[in-house]
């Protein structure tokens, strides 16, 4: 069983993977959408599933507003992280025009992991 944490060595922080991940030009990368969360993947060698969240500073200028955001999406990973089949890099990103509900981003995480 996987134990619902979210733990430093899960979090993406390597700029090659992340340069990689958002590299136009690569084909391997595929996209999900699920709305507020659009999370783009690539499968991983690592042990782990490695994941970044984003929120876009050009449409909330607060970051306090960007750190609720990410707050609840990190959560709603973290609950739901046991869907996932395999070892993945992904980076989810916010894609709503407004700050959604916790339930609203927790239902577009579920889906963006099922589609996975």
């Amino acid at each position: 069983m996987v134990k619902k944490t979210f733990r430093k060595n899960e979090r993406l922080c390597s700029t090659k993977v992340i340069g990689g991940l958002f590299d136009r030009k690569d084909s391997a990368n595929d996209g999900v959408f699920a709305y507020p969360v659009r999370a783009v993947f690539r499968h991983s060698e690592e042990e782990t599933t490695q994941v970044l969240f984003s929120v876009p500073k050009r449409q909330f200028k607060h970051a306090v507003d960007r750190n609720l955001i990410r707050r609840r999406m990190k959560e709603a990973y973290r609950l739901h992280k046991v869907q996932l089949p395999g070892q993945y890099y992904i980076a989810f990103i916010y894609v709503g025009k407004k700050i959604e509900e916790y339930a609203i981003i927790e239902k577009g995480m579920k889906n963006c992991l099922k589609k996975l």
